[in-house]
């Protein structure tokens, strides 16, 4: 029996539905915005492995499919590359799904790759899930076997168990991997409170940190350069990627903000820079 991957399953007497929405992952320092729609990602002379990357999005319980919502994915190449900067968006792509809340996108399985002189991050495919009614979703999926993902800070992470995914082959030795993403009920902070917190700020480290919203989640850039994406956590607080992105916004008198950026660096640590507005976005 063949079931798609949610935070947790159980039956109901006639199925296995969600329990639990799927978990956030980081969203990386490599997305870019405005992917071009489309199913099949496979560039010319690719020599990497054939991947039918497919699922259902539902609501939160998982049974009810979840149609018009915007699946975006990428990912890096057989070499360990990101396009980050190509009008082309290679390993890039959106679609929405439809009355039945399938996606389905061809494409190439990505390979480990080095990030700085000592670490491996295991292979991975980034997706984002938004532009329906439901709370939006960053995360990721790996694939068992690589050993990379114990000594990974988010594939090893206990709450990325279920989304480390099983894959199998079909009769032209195309791999074919399916995961089913279950989206929680909607927790947004109004079109005001955005306004607030949204705008440029001076870190105390000199760096430039930008907050803007997209869709319903909190974006941060910091020096130009898109890194988070956060959901709204209350009392003027965002969190992001398994908790391990935090930005705590205080708003004083006369229409000053500050802000309390964390990182987390280890089990319970977090690196921690604040900053203050210094410029507001306009109306």
């Amino acid at each position: 029996m063949s079931v798609g991957v949610f935070g947790k399953i159980k039956w109901d007497g006639k199925a296995y539905v969600g329990e639990d929405p799927t978990t956030t992952d980081i969203l990386g320092p490599f997305y870019r915005p405005g992917a071009p729609m489309r199913s099949e990602l496979v560039q010319q002379g690719s020599k990497g492995q054939l991947l039918h990357f497919s699922g259902t999005v539902f609501a939160k319980d998982g049974k009810t499919p979840l149609s018009n919502s915007l699946v975006e994915i990428w990912h890096c190449d057989e070499n360990g590359v990101y396009d980050n900067t190509s009008d082309n968006y290679i390993y890039r792509a959106a679609l929405k799904t439809g009355k039945d809340g399938k996606y389905h996108f061809k494409t190439i399985l990505p390979v480990p790759y080095l990030v700085g002189t000592t670490e491996t991050r295991p292979a991975h495919i980034h997706m984002r899930i938004s532009g329906n009614t439901k709370q939006d979703l960053v995360t990721q999926v790996y694939f068992k076997g690589d050993k990379y993902i114990a000594k990974d800070d988010s594939a090893g992470d206990p709450r990325s168990l279920n989304r480390i995914l099983e894959s199998s082959t079909n009769s032209k030795n195309e791999k074919i991997v399916t995961f089913d993403i279950v989206l929680r009920d909607e927790y947004v902070l109004d079109a005001a409170g955005f306004k607030k917190v949204a705008g440029l700020y001076e870190m105390k480290d000199k760096s430039l940190a930008e907050f803007y919203r997209q869709d319903d989640q909190l974006f941060v850039k910091i020096n130009g350069q898109i890194m988070e994406a956060m959901d709204y956590k209350g009392n003027n607080s965002f969190e992001g990627g398994l908790a391990r992105v935090k930005a705590e916004f205080e708003l004083a008198a006369g229409g000053s903000v500050k802000v309390k950026a964390s990182y987390m660096t280890g089990p319970d640590k977090y690196v921690t820079m604040e900053g203050t507005k210094t410029l507001k976005y306009p109306n």
